[in-house]
């Protein structure tokens, strides 16, 4: 009974491990086949035997133990699965091979109130040939599984019914087993020493602290540079809104014609001094500072490229005076003709602005006419799209029949087809039957040929585990004498010894420090000297920054006082030739609109909004405030012009 008990519990062991939606069955064998190697020829073969059974009929064995945890197996532990998966192979496909008395030692061997309850359930003839044959009738044919497989076990009913009574008589006459009486711990006095009278401990001095140093000032007090740069920053942003407001007020100025914008400018001057008032001004005895010219610090690289620049244009100076000098031509008619055509591009550039927009309002006014004609147009494309869906429609009803019709040959054929599949199933079940004893019977050969290859390899490993061995006991010299003082004898030139050697060594590392003393001096040297060089181009970078800021700002002065003055009106082709195109298209758009209504241009999308810092938010509240005032007065300047020409 153990013997056989043990064999169970392999297989039990080897379905534990076996996972359907990883493993393959047949790789699943040949790696149980390789490690059940160790025990018998008998023991291997019955052990495979039943667990390539159990993987086979898997779906057979697990309808009937699903159904026994679910109707009788309620107290049984979800751990037993696959004890009651091989008992009901066993039972089923494996009772007429072994003989019931062997199948009665191998149920003798197992826990006998489980066996007891399995075994009542498995052999039920009602429920045998109920659902149980029903349910193995989805999967195999009928008759293939009431002939195989219900037929032997109502065969072997009478006799299993016998063993179930002879389990039970053994359960009932099982004498419970005594309780033994548990000693009572009996308990004893500690053998404790006496503690010693405690002497009075000596008083530890009392530490002495350190004075703390005093907290400085400057961690409750901010620096003085600090509160500067906050009494310079003020004083700059008060003074650019203050510019800000100025260019503003000359923008209105100059945009609002004198007749109608000259009180709303001055209202919206006292307007916009009260809102850009700064800040500062609220609070009284206030201080304000001039911030210091500090100069920019500049690099090696930027003082290098700026007084190369600059010598390159003190050269070219220099070259410039010496060919007038020599009796060179002077370049006053070169800038007097650079002049006019500075002009004439001026003319061109303001002529192509008005030309864009006046570009922009035809393109207005054909957008408004090609919207009109294209209303018309989709009226007529509307039509004949629903002439062309009733089409569709009349020619969908007729396909719809047709599909129909198909459809219903198809199921034909799919019904005469389903009764050939059983035919084809019942052949390829033999094919696969065969095809699995072959396969058996080429592992139990693999098996034998690898335990023999094995057991070589064995001793081939024992033999030369004992030459190692026997070459470790031999004894071996562990030192050697060594004179640094001899010289080897190699035959080499410059030989030496080791002694030698490192004399010479620390000899040319003394030289090597010699020598890196040395260059250090001359890097400081020549640092030096670049600094001083570097220094002086500076002063000269000063010099000539000076000369370029003045040249610049007259020649700013010259710009702006020509930008001041004001321009003769354009007489341009193309702009009057939009004017003309103009004026026709708003003719033609209002005999259009006479003749039919007209929808409404549509309105532009809103911008999203956007989060502004508070200083550009006033910015913009001063741009808003004016715009509206401004954008009227444009208007009506230009159709008062408009109206005169």
């Amino acid at each position: 009974m153990a013997y056989y008990g043990k064999c169970i519990e392999t297989v039990i062991e080897q379905l534990n491990k076996f996972k359907p939606e990883k493993d393959i069955p047949e790789q699943f064998l040949e790696a149980a086949s390789t490690s059940l190697q160790t025990l018998s020829p008998q023991k291997q073969a019955f052990i495979l035997e039943v667990l390539s059974g159990c993987l086979e009929y898997r779906k057979l064995l697990a309808v009937v133990v699903d159904a026994f945890y679910v109707r009788a197996g309620w107290l049984c532990r979800r751990a037993d699965y696959n004890l009651f998966e091989v008992i009901c192979y066993l039972a089923t496909f494996q009772l007429d091979e072994l003989g019931f008395q062997l199948f009665s030692d191998i149920i003798r061997s197992q826990p006998l109130d489980k066996m007891c309850k399995f075994l009542g359930f498995l052999f039920n003839p009602l429920s045998l040939c109920s659902w149980i044959k029903d349910e193995w009738s989805l999967i195999y044919e009928t008759a293939h599984v009431s002939e195989n497989w219900i037929d032997p076990l109502m065969r072997w009913q009478p006799e299993v019914q016998e063993l179930i009574k002879q389990l039970e008589k053994v359960m009932t006459n099982q004498s419970p087993l005594p309780k033994t009486k548990a000693k009572v711990t009996e308990p004893k006095e500690f053998n404790l020493t006496v503690p010693r009278p405690r002497a009075i401990p000596v008083p530890e001095p009392v530490p002495v602290m350190t004075k703390p140093k005093p907290i400085p000032r400057s961690t409750y007090h901010p620096p003085k540079e600090q509160e500067q740069l906050e009494m310079t920053r003020r004083y700059n942003r008060w003074k650019a809104e203050e510019l800000l407001l100025k260019v503003n007020i000359e923008e209105m100025r100059c945009a609002v014609p004198r007749s109608r914008g000259t009180t709303l400018v001055q209202g919206s001057e006292k307007k916009l001094q009260l809102r850009f008032m700064p800040r500062i001004l609220k609070t009284p005895k206030l201080t304000f500072y001039k911030p210091n010219n500090v100069p920019v610090k500049l690099n090696t690289a930027a003082i290098l490229r700026e007084g190369s620049l600059y010598q390159r244009q003190v050269e070219k100076e220099l070259q410039r005076v010496d060919k007038l000098v020599d009796g060179a031509g002077d370049f006053s008619e070169f800038l007097e003709w650079q002049k006019k055509m500075q002009a004439k591009d001026q003319e061109e550039a303001l002529a192509a602005g008005e030309c864009r927009r006046l570009q922009g309002k035809l393109s207005r006014e054909e957008a408004i006419l090609a919207r009109q004609l294209l209303r018309q147009g989709n009226k007529q494309k509307a039509d004949q799209k629903k002439e062309e869906t009733a089409e569709l429609m009349q020619q969908c009803a007729e396909r719809r029949l047709q599909e129909e019709r198909s459809m219903k040959e198809l199921v034909e054929q799919v019904i005469e087809v389903q009764k050939n599949v059983k035919v084809a199933q019942m052949k390829l079940l033999k094919g696969r039957r065969q095809i699995v004893q072959e396969v058996i019977e080429e592992s139990r050969e693999l098996l034998q040929r690898t335990a023999e290859a094995a057991k070589e390899e064995q001793k081939r490993r024992c033999e030369l585990i004992a030459q190692h061995r026997a070459l470790e006991t031999q004894p071996m010299r562990k030192g050697k004498l060594v004179d640094l003082t001899q010289i080897p004898g190699y035959g080499l030139e410059g030989e030496m010894s080791v002694v030698e050697l490192r004399e010479r060594l620390a000899l040319l590392k003394e030289t090597q420090q010699r020598k890196e003393e040395e260059k250090r001096d001359q890097i400081i040297q020549a640092k030096r000297a670049r600094s001083q060089g570097l220094q002086n181009m500076v002063e000269q970078i000063s010099l000539c920054r000076a000369a370029m800021g003045r040249s610049a700002a007259l020649r700013w002065e010259q710009k702006k006082a020509q930008s001041a003055a004001p321009g003769p009106p354009s007489q341009d082709q193309r702009v009057l030739e939009l004017r003309r195109r103009i004026e026709e298209s708003a003719a033609e758009r209002r005999k259009q609109a006479a003749s039919g209504p007209i929808s409404a241009p549509r309105a532009p999308r809103p911008k999203p909004r956007l989060l502004r810092t508070p200083r550009a938010t006033s910015v913009l509240s001063l741009r808003n405030l004016y715009g509206g005032a401004c954008a009227s007065a444009w208007r009506s300047g230009r159709d008062a012009g408009a109206t005169r020409k």
